[in-house]
């Protein structure tokens, strides 16, 4: 035990030794200490105002300030945006002009941008409706008739229909100097003019026939252009009507439907003369309009680029500034209001770091006074953190999604990065399929730099976020598929010849026994031979169940080992005594022998049956085992692991709760004054936190809890074992489903002598490859192994209570979406 006591301590097996600290730093260096931190992104705060709303607290006016000057910024990148601009991709994170200038700026700059949108949306509308209004004119002098019985009558018409629209200001003006009221007869013709959207225009007749009781006369054309609505501003196809009426109601009707149909109305004089003044003075204003607007786009692009330029830099800026205030807000004030108290954890060797942080924020301030910082103790739960690089942060990440690891329990990240991509390829078993995958990982790590800095979507982030996992799952693949004999469910004589050969012509026959073995094992992996043979399935499903089971039982105990190790590294001698001892004892008096079973049989090459030794290992084990004997001695070792596991039941059970009761009540009768450091009594060394855990010790609760526990294992260790057959029906499965791919589609399309069912062959074979079993089988696989991970191996010893180390840091900050 001294020797495993002074083997040094190996990365990532237990998290980060952590400290809580308490600064108290004077205000005149609050801002700037919090920020040198922010940058360190080493110290984690902790909430001293969680009583508090937000409205409660001291900075919360810098927060509002930071707030709005956020959405004024992410209203100039929506409108950098639209306008089809590019920000600046490389941020400027130098701090060269304070936050209240900042805020100056920005205020002006969206004062002046929302004036120009206003300016540039009033000439925009202006614009469409002048090209409506050319539209119309165009269109709809083929309508008109020039009757000089009803000209007055038709002018007036277009005067009153120019008034009632009273937006179009500057088309009235027109009107004005080209037409006069005019004496009008009620009983005459009338028309009005104007355009709608092509999509309304049957149900605006229609609704336009029933009003008048079918006195109109409506006819349309479609426009041209496909046209910009004026209240919408989409582009949209319309139609240029013209209904003719008559009498004062219909025409109040008739506007009335226009109105409500979003129809817009425009004046047709029916005098040709007329109409080519005013559609010359309609193109010119048109013209005016296409220069003021361009140049106020030009305008405005110039001053969108201006604000571009330095928009990612602000963002920063602000989140930056924010993210200080919100910390500063979690610490409080000491009695003299001068000195801001603070509290947090950072990990051991970070200590050095930060005070030098500190003592530089103080010089840079110019303050008098400096920063205290010194270590605490505390009652709480520190939290896990564990230092990590891009290659193992995909394999804990594997691990904290079912549960972050307890402060400096056993880490499952370590013997994930080896046991989980290969308990992958022991199911995904074929170097075929496993060189693809391996090309797909290569891709991903030649374009890590390039694709780390773009945004990829959930699928592909997952992916890329998993690469060097896909990478020594390939690899793995390929060696499991080696040990398989298969590529793409063919297998290949790389290692040499086979040691089998034919006895006679007829061996080639599936349903005849013709091989016989001339000449050494094949030497690495299965025999070539098998495949095709009437016994090859047969044979594949006794060697990949059986390995199934020696792969579990490993595994299985490797976790229960890990729990020594964690009893041991929390002194608890109660859980080495009492759960370590009799776990190891009841598994491999079972599974263990189990397991030693099947290694003699393959290594004596015995005809025993194993499901016949293990059934009557409990039914009748005084038996004598006849045939089934694989050793001297194999009757009475049975009798003795039948025994034990037996006795390891009650031994996991019972002394536990008990002795737990008696030291509680010797605690604090005053015998002794030891601290129980059990992982049931998760009570510190410091007297403070004996005090804080004066709660009456629930001997029934204890009790209840330690026999799930034990039922738990007991039953776990039959369902487990059983688990690990996955790995030989998911194996057997994907072998099927590439012979089945290989014989039925490629080798029946290959067969005949046609190039296009060759082709289509080829193409169903590679699809099917792709898809179902690179796809499909892969993500199964995946999935299988993650189950085996979670439940069979790390309930053994894995509590995953925790909660992770998430320091103060502007890193963190830059990748957020606003």
């Amino acid at each position: 035990m001294e020797f495993i006591d002074n083997l040094p301590p190996m990365d990532l097996m237990r998290s980060e030794k952590m400290a809580f600290v308490q600064l108290i730093i004077p205000v005149e260096s609050a801002h700037r200490a919090v920020s040198y931190l922010g940058e360190l992104s080493l110290l984690q705060f902790r909430d001293l105002n969680a009583d508090k709303s937000p409205f409660q607290r001291t900075f919360v006016n810098q927060v509002k300030r930071c707030g709005e000057m956020e959405r004024k910024l992410r209203f100039f990148k929506d409108q950098v945006s639209k306008a089809g601009l590019i920000s600046s991709a490389l941020p400027d994170l130098r701090t060269d002009i304070d936050l209240e200038e900042l805020e100056i700026q920005l205020s002006e700059h969206e004062h002046e941008l929302l004036e120009m949108n206003s300016n540039s949306e009033k000439l925009r509308q202006t614009y469409i409706e002048l090209l409506e209004f050319k539209m119309v004119l165009q269109k709809a002098s083929g309508f008109l008739v020039s009757s000089k019985s009803h000209a007055v009558v038709e002018e007036r018409e277009l005067d009153e229909t120019t008034y009632s629209k009273n937006r179009y200001a500057d088309t009235t003006s027109l009107l004005e100097q080209e037409m006069g009221p005019g004496p009008s007869d009620q009983s005459g013709l009338r028309f009005i003019s104007g355009i709608i959207s092509k999509s309304k225009a049957l149900k605006f007749e229609r609704m336009l026939f029933r009003a008048t009781r079918g006195n109109m006369l409506f006819n349309h054309a479609t426009a041209e252009e496909h046209m910009m609505d004026p209240v919408s501003t989409e582009t949209i196809e319309k139609t240029v009507f013209v209904v003719f009426f008559s009498g004062e109601q219909a025409r109040t009707k008739i506007l009335r439907i226009c109105e409500a149909f979003g129809a817009n109305c425009y004046p047709v004089p029916e005098d040709v003369t007329k109409q080519r003044q005013m559609t010359r003075e309609v193109l010119a204003r048109l013209s005016e309009l296409e220069t003021t607007l361009d140049a106020g786009i030009r305008h405005r692009n110039k001053a969108l680029s201006s604000i571009g330029f330095h928009l990612m830099k602000w963002m920063n800026m602000v989140r930056r500034e924010k993210a200080v205030y919100d910390t500063l807000n979690m610490q409080n004030f000491d009695v003299t209001k001068k000195c801001l108290v603070g509290e947090g954890w950072c990990p051991i060797f970070a200590k050095s770091l930060i005070q030098e942080a500190l003592q530089r924020a103080t010089f840079d301030s110019n303050s008098q006074l400096g920063i205290i910082f010194h270590v605490m103790e505390s009652v709480e739960s520190p939290p896990t953190y564990f230092r990590t690089n891009r290659f193992t942060n995909a394999f804990q990440e594997i691990v904290d999604a079912y549960g972050v690891a307890r402060y400096q329990e056993a880490n499952p990240a370590v013997y994930t990065v080896i046991t989980f991509p290969f308990l992958f390829a022991v199911m995904f078993g074929d170097w075929g399929h496993g060189i693809c995958l391996l090309l797909g990982a290569l891709v991903l790590i030649a374009r890590e730099s390039k694709l780390s800095s773009q945004k990829l979507g959930s699928f592909m982030e997952m992916l890329f976020g998993g690469r060097y996992v896909l990478l020594l799952m390939s690899l793995f693949s390929i060696y499991c598929g080696l040990i398989y004999n298969e590529f793409f469910s063919v297998p290949y004589h790389i290692f040499g010849g086979s040691a089998y050969k034919c006895r006679d012509a007829t061996c080639s026959n599936a349903d005849k026994v013709g091989l016989i073995k001339y000449q050494d094992p094949y030497p690495f992996g299965v025999d070539p031979s098998w495949r095709g043979s009437r016994t090859e399935l047969p044979f594949l499903n006794s060697l990949k169940m059986k390995m199934s089971i020696l792969f579990g039982v490993t595994q299985m105990n490797l976790g229960i080992v890990l729990s020594y190790f964690n009893a041991r590294f929390f002194s608890s001698s109660l859980d080495i005594r009492y759960q370590f001892v009799p776990q190891m004892i009841f598994l491999n008096s079972l599974f263990g022998y189990l397991s030693l079973l099947i290694i003699i049989k393959w290594c004596t090459g015995s005809q025993a049956d194993l499901y016949h030794v293990m059934i009557y290992m409990f039914l009748s084990p005084t038996d004598n085992l006849g045939e089934n004997q694989l050793f001297w001695g194999q009757r009475p070792l049975q009798i003795l692991l039948l025994l034990l596991a037996l006795i390891a039941v009650p031994w996991m059970l019972f002394p536990k709760p008990f002795i737990l009761k008696k030291l509680h009540s010797e605690r604090f009768q005053g015998r002794t004054y030891g601290v129980l450091g059990t992982s049931e009594m998760d009570l510190e060394v410091e007297p403070d936190s004996a005090r804080q855990h004066h709660e009456e010790f629930n001997f029934s609760e204890i009790f209840v809890h330690q026999m799930i526990h034990s039922i738990e294992f007991v039953l776990g260790a039959v369902s487990n074992t059983a688990s690990y057959l996955r790995l030989w029906a998911l194996s057997l499965a994907h072998s099927e489903l590439s012979t089945v791919f290989y014989e039925k589609v490629l080798l029946l399309a290959w067969g005949y002598n046609n190039i296009v069912i060759r082709m289509v062959g080829l193409a169903v074979f590679a699809f099917a490859t792709a898809f179902i079993l690179l796809m499909m089988e892969t993500l199964s696989a995946f999935l299988h192994a993650l189950r085996l991970h979670w439940v069979e191996f790390q309930n053994k010893f894995y509590h995953g209570d925790g909660y992770k180390f998430r320091p103060f840091s502007f890193a963190s900050l830059t990748d957020d979406d606003d």
